[in-house]
């Protein structure tokens, strides 16, 4: 295509299904001249991903509203807020979706 269009990399791929691709795989993909890379499910799972660990971490605190590790009559609220574990699932995918720009190299210089 190069040599019949007199142009380096004349056409714009996009890379549909590159959620858990491996990086040498991404590398090689924008060697050939893709341009978007669709991460919908790795994200997503990154999102999945900071509710789990979340849960994990704080599952004697989830079990009711009322009593936890710390005592019987110790309130939950502050862990069953969902602004907290909604918060943990955005910075996990944020971390993902900056792991994304790196590998496909559109980060601002």
């Amino acid at each position: 295509a190069e040599e019949k269009l007199g142009k380096p990399k004349p056409y714009f791929f996009v890379f549909h299904g590159g959620s858990g691709s491996e990086k040498h795989h991404i590398a090689t993909a924008l060697g050939a001249g893709v341009v978007k890379m669709n991460v919908d499910t790795d994200t997503q799972w990154a999102y999945w991903e900071g509710l789990k660990n979340f849960y994990k971490a704080k599952e004697g605190y989830l079990q009711s509203q009322i009593g936890n590790p710390e005592g019987e009559d110790k309130p939950n609220k502050s862990y069953y807020d969902p602004r907290k574990w909604v918060r943990e699932s955005e910075l996990t995918m944020v971390k993902r979706v900056k792991e994304a720009c790196v590998d496909l190299k559109n980060q601002n210089a």
